[in-house]
């Protein structure tokens, strides 16, 4: 950890209630930064937030736009502006074939994966624009680049987020505002219990190293990219993979 680093620095986190997301809101607050959890589990971000003065939350519905951008503006509001956000809310979706996967399925899979990170990402750039500094961390998955049988919705929806990001740190390149993806392997969360025991077992024969990440490891990650050392770098796609990324 850096003493300090996101002193002053305001930065959301999406489904920082638990799991990866838990994990990058307590690591930021003790650099210094101030938090706001959005989740839709008020329960979860108060136990995340206890006795931590630097992490507070939001009950948000990703998957609402009017609600996202309402939130925002609470945040402003408050914290008058909003230097960073980082979308880790997700979820996986059922494990089945292409041809066995419901529409309803796909389309709540593509809601909270994809349009949740969109309505966040568009929600908070006219802030970042205005106060002339930003950070924009969105997390995909391994699976967005290299496609996982058995899961064709969470690994399109992953690639829709890295397309997202390449496209967003494109216009925002002529700003101080960088735009960055993170792209984890299986990192051993609540999420595996969304998941079949065959996919979990799938997931780990593909990892070099022979074990799943950890949140810390993702953390660590993440916040560089949510910091101010990251000045020259936007629209990347970056692996916490344990040697499974090809490219």
């Amino acid at each position: 950890m850096i003493d300090d680093r996101f002193s002053g620095r305001r930065t959301i986190v999406t489904g920082g209630a638990a799991g990866i997301g838990a994990a990058i809101a307590h690591r930021i607050a003790a650099e210094g930064g101030i938090v706001v959890i959005w989740d839709r589990d008020g329960k979860a971000i108060e136990k995340t937030a206890s006795g931590n003065p630097n992490i507070s939350g939001q009950v948000v519905e990703l998957t609402d736009s009017d609600g996202v951008d309402a939130a925002a503006r609470t945040v402003v509001e408050r914290l008058n502006g909003i230097d960073a956000l980082v979308c880790s809310a997700g979820i996986t979706g059922p494990n089945l074939k292409t041809w066995e996967y419901d529409p309803q399925d796909w389309r709540h899979v593509f809601d909270v994966n994809v349009n949740g990170v969109f309505y966040a990402n568009r929600a908070v750039v006219p802030y970042m624009i205005e106060g002339n500094y930003g950070r924009i961390v969105n997390i995909a998955s391994i699976a967005g680049k290299e496609g996982n049988p058995n899961a064709p919705a969470y690994s399109a929806s992953k690639a829709a987020v890295i397309g997202l990001t390449k496209s967003l740190g494109k216009e925002l390149a002529d700003r101080p505002i960088t735009v960055n993806c993170v792209t984890p392997a299986a990192v051993k969360t609540a999420i595996f219990d969304q998941m079949s025991d065959e996919h979990i077992a799938f997931m780990l024969s593909k990892i070099p190293m022979g074990r799943f990440g950890t949140v810390e490891e993702v953390a660590a990650l993440v916040t560089w990219l949510a910091s101010e050392e990251c000045s020259f770098t936007t629209g990347g796609v970056f692996d916490v993979s344990g040697g499974r990324a090809t490219y």
